[in-house]
């Protein structure tokens, strides 16, 4: 029973730590990068569909994205997505792809987005947490209803800090990363 709640909690934090790659692959650094758009979702024949879905990306150095539809006819419509986008970059169409050209990040901007990736970093953190006080209830549950033992109990919940510790650990890794990433110049 124990382990089948850690092993819930595990599959949990490994689906948190995930999203945290995507909210972070998600924030512009200096540098191109097809990620950016992950999140862009574009109107095509009057429904929401992923930027990634409908196109190719290309980085053709580093700081262009040459982005390439699969169906010509949609170019518009992705054009308009990425220009509302939250990017900060204005894309150009020539008629058969589309072309975006990042610009130069200031220090004040990337102060900006090392903020906005802390945020997000400490999102995760709190959602890792969430999963582990669940998983704890979880344990103190059985233990309380006689299903298991109280060492087993005890047993369950260090394993289930030692599983919390390791994948906060990971978040924070991926936080120095990216903050180094956006801080180089």
């Amino acid at each position: 029973m124990i382990d089948e709640t850690l092993s819930d909690a595990s599959e949990k934090m490994d689906r948190t730590i995930d999203a945290a790659k995507e909210d972070f692959a998600s924030i512009r650094t200096g540098r191109a990068n097809p990620g950016l758009y992950a999140k862009v979702m574009v109107d095509y024949y009057g429904s929401m569909t992923p930027l990634q879905q409908l196109a190719s990306f290309q980085v053709t150095d580093a700081r262009t994205i040459l982005i390439t539809p699969y169906d010509v006819t949609a170019l518009r419509e992705i054009e308009k997505a990425l220009s509302d986008s939250e990017i900060g970059a204005n894309p150009s169409n020539d008629g058969r792809a589309i072309r975006v050209v990042l610009p130069e990040l200031t220090a004040e901007r990337r102060k900006e987005y090392v903020k906005v990736v802390r945020g997000k970093g400490e999102d995760a953190k709190v959602a890792l947490r969430n999963h582990r006080r669940k998983a704890k209830d979880a344990i103190d549950k059985l233990v309380k209803d006689g299903e298991v033992g109280e060492d087993d109990g005890t047993r369950g919940e260090k394993e289930l800090d030692a599983l919390t510790k390791k994948n906060v650990d990971v978040i924070d890794d991926m936080l120095k990363r990216k903050e180094a990433e956006l801080l180089d110049v």
